[in-house]
């Protein structure tokens, strides 16, 4: 997610005493400037698949999806570093007993239409995670007898390099388990780079590979939901091409104040 350069200044970067906590218990790091963190929140935290929540560490907030589903114990969100940024240098340093502050209460609009069955859902790198949210709950509340109706998750995943993709093994699985309810396509832009030489997916821009993947899918256009989540860029191409031609739009992106 966007997040503004750091500016000069040492800010206290205790957690916010008016917020919950929000304790790191467990991180993975995929690359260099990704990883996954499962946070402990110390008051319940209620959210929709889809949503966002703000994170702090003193006065510095940023918003994040969440990668996990309302069952799962701890809260899981996917974050890019972002060098000069002022909060995840910050984040990557945090150490297994460290908290930050959680605002009590999640946000956004970016949740599964109900009112469509087919839900294609494009994204980049980080951008994945309300996928992944929305993914593992149905799966859930199917399992437990909760969703009377069939829903089908159409997961268009681009990233640069192969090791951005983070939630690829997972959605892999999923796509082979279920595969009349996922369908996991994930694409290179960048194929012709060293550190992709053993990739044999699919490659492009996922943007740029849209309208390919609605055709093949067959996909009506009055029971489908396009979501849109990660890079701005990739956003604004897709909404340019989609919503003029009568597709069902939404988009999540955030912008540091």
């Amino acid at each position: 997610m966007v997040e503004a350069s750091a500016e000069s200044g040492a800010p206290d970067l205790s957690p916010n005493p008016e917020f919950p906590l929000a304790t790191l218990v467990e991180r993975r790091q995929s690359c260099e400037d990704l990883m996954v963190i499962k946070l402990e929140i110390s008051k319940k935290f209620d959210f929709k698949p889809g949503q966002y929540c703000t994170l702090g560490l003193g006065n510095i907030e940023r918003a994040y999806s969440i990668a996990s589903a309302p069952y799962e114990k701890y809260l899981e969100i996917f974050v890019e570093l972002v060098p000069d940024g002022e909060l995840t240098p910050k984040m990557f340093a945090l150490k297994i007993g460290d908290s930050m502050s959680i605002r009590p209460r999640a946000k956004g609009l970016f949740v599964r239409d109900n009112k469509a069955h087919h839900h294609f859902m494009i994204s980049t790198v980080t951008g994945v995670a309300p996928s992944i949210s929305m993914v593992r709950q149905y799966l859930h509340d199917l399992k437990n007898g909760v969703n009377q109706e069939e829903h089908v998750f159409y997961v268009m995943y681009g990233a640069s390099y192969v090791d951005e993709f983070t939630y690829d093994l997972e959605l892999n699985e999923l796509a082979e388990r279920h595969p009349s309810i996922v369908k996991f396509v994930p694409t290179i832009s960048r194929p012709s780079e060293s550190q992709n030489s053993e990739w044999k997916g699919v490659t492009g821009r996922v943007n740029n590979i849209v309208e390919e993947y609605l055709s093949r899918f067959n996909l009506p256009k009055d029971d489908t939901k396009v979501y849109a989540c990660g890079h701005p860029g990739m956003i604004e191409d897709v909404k340019a091409k989609l919503p003029s031609k009568g597709w069902n739009f939404a988009e999540e992106r955030f912008w540091a104040p």
